[in-house]
């Protein structure tokens, strides 16, 4: 179980509130894909997925991007239960979708990188920091149903 302090999950969810999701899912889950291109044997079904133009204008790619933060988004509602927030999307990632989960890290990553990037100066290391250890808790509550 991960603990935050009373500044962690101030920084969390203040940065947070100033997200937008339906930009930056798109962004987050599209440079996912172009920066560890074996990830998207999980998007079949999204279509052209050949080039990092074709990546970032994909509207599934974007759509699904935004669900992705939106789901996120609940972890910064519910940093004190992690495990039970992300029970259901564990196990539909285990057992049905069998995603590698070593690739909710590598998301969590790219979500801290798009952070600075879109915050700069805002995005200061403790803030980093606090970031850092949600996204890990959230890619550790997301395989907590794998065997």
């Amino acid at each position: 179980m991960v603990h935050f302090t009373t500044e962690e999950k101030s920084a969390i969810t203040s940065l947070w509130a100033k997200v937008n999701v339906e930009v930056a899912g798109g962004e987050i889950l599209g440079r996912l894909l172009v920066v560890y291109p074996w990830t998207q044997r999980f998007f079949d079904s999204f279509g052209n997925l050949s080039s990092e133009t074709a990546i970032m204008g994909n509207p599934k790619v974007k759509a699904h991007g935004k669900q992705v933060l939106n789901s996120f988004g609940n972890a910064v509602k519910h940093m004190d239960d992690l495990k039970g927030t992300f029970s259901h999307l564990s196990e539909l990632h285990c057992d049905r979708l069998h995603v590698d989960p070593e690739n909710f890290k590598l998301l969590g990553n790219v979500l801290v990188c798009v952070l600075a990037l879109k915050f700069g100066k805002e995005f200061t290391p403790p803030v980093q920091a606090a970031d850092q250890k949600v996204v890990a808790g959230v890619a550790a509550a997301l395989a907590h149903k794998y065997h």
